[in-house]
């Protein structure tokens, strides 16, 4: 089974840990783009907050496995 991930900053991803995603708050670039990289093979689902997006806009393509949503 694949997992969800809720990565970005900002309380609009606290309520997606109700539905059984793993929200990881990252603040800096630095950070989200760690995060991004070092996802586990499992994941299969990563919901972005719009900076997250932004800031991964030149390396999701390196996880072509990993479906990923914006948040408007």
């Amino acid at each position: 089974m694949s997992t969800v991930v809720a990565l970005g900053s900002g309380d609009d991803l606290d309520g997606f840990a109700l539905a059984g995603a793993r929200v990881v708050t990252a603040t800096t670039e630095s950070a989200i783009t760690e995060v991004w990289r070092e996802l586990d093979r499992d994941v299969g689902l990563v919901i972005l907050s719009a900076d997250a997006a932004r800031v991964l806009a030149t390396i999701l393509d390196d996880r072509p496995d990993v479906l990923t949503v914006v948040m408007p």
